[in-house]
Parts: structure tokens; C-alpha cells; sequence
């Protein structure tokens, strides 16, 4: 996973992680934080076995450790973050040694991570959108009652 290890070295990446940390210091809600991105791709990567689905685990990781990094340009730009998202991760992926078809794929599944659309998907824009979602602990959040999300959005229970 030398490629992984080199996008979490990447200077725009910790840039960017850093302005999203900074944004959400007081925020009471869902961080977009190294260990949300961590659960995404783990969660990610055990879907990926349990389905059968045969994702290169570089790509998974990769995908999941991006999905949210446009995130701190969404705050102070108000431009959508998997928008910004892909335009950030162009950059790290091209510098990791990324190859176009790799990055082509990760840049779809970041582009549509939020995209209801993809969530039967079996493939890698399926599984990161799956993920992402089943990467909440709203069962435990203490500020679940305040959360604007949908309760049938929420997750209740412990699935992964």
C-alpha cells in the first residue's frame, strides 16, 4: 500500500485535511476527520470481500481516504466537496503514481459518493457510497435529536 501511504504524506492532502480539521473544530456533528476516512475504507474494503466484489484494495483506500477531502473548500467557498473532492484528488493521484484509468475510477466513485443513484452499485462508486454512509455511529451520537439527517437515514444499529 505504498501508494496509500504516499497520498497520506502528499502536502496538498494534509493541506486540505487540515483546513477541514480547522473548519470543523467546533462543529458538534459528523467530522470529516482521518478516522471518518478510515472507516470509510475499512468498512469499504470488508464490503468489498463480503460482496465479491474483487476492488484493488489500493483503489478502495484511496477513494475512501479522498471521498471527503474537498470538504474545507466547501466551507469556504460553498462549492460542493465531491466536486472539489475530484479536483484535489486529480492532483495527489497524478503525484502517487496513479495510473489515468485508476484515476478515472477513484475521481467517478468521489464524484457520486452522495449520489442515491449508485447505492446498488457493485462496483467502487457503490461501495464507497455504502460506506459512507454506514460509517455513522448515530446510535451512539449524543447529538443525533439536533442532526439534520433523516431518521431513516440514520444509522440505529451496528452493521459493520
Amino acid at each position: 500500500m505504498k501508494r496509500i501511504d504516499e497520498i497520506l504524506r502528499h502536502e496538498t492532502f494534509r493541506k486540505h485535511l487540515s483546513d477541514i480539521n480547522e473548519a470543523e473544530k467546533t462543529r458538534c456533528f459528523c467530522n470529516h476527520d482521518m478516522e471518518h476516512l478510515m472507516d470509510v475504507a475499512r468498512i469499504a474494503w470488508i464490503m468489498n470481500l463480503e460482496e465479491g466484489l474483487g476492488l484493488e484494495k489500493e483503489l478502495v483506500y484511496a477513494t475512501a481516504i479522498l471521498h471527503d477531502i474537498g470538504k474545507g473548500r466547501q466551507y469556504r467557498e460553498g462549492i460542493s466537496h465531491e466536486i472539489a473532492g475530484g479536483e484535489i484528488a486529480l492532483e495527489v493521484l497524478k503525484d502517487c503514481e496513479f495510473t489515468e484509468e485508476e484515476i478515472f475510477r477513484i475521481r467517478r466513485a468521489i464524484l457520486s459518493h452522495r449520489d442515491p443513484a449508485v447505492k446498488n452499485d457493485k462496483n467502487l462508486r457503490g461501495v464507497i457510497y455504502r460506506a459512507d454512509k454506514a460509517s455513522r455511529a448515530c446510535f451512539t451520537c449524543k447529538t443525533s435529536k439536533e442532526c439534520n439527517w433523516p431518521e431513516e437515514k440514520k444509522n440505529k444499529y451496528l452493521n459493520y
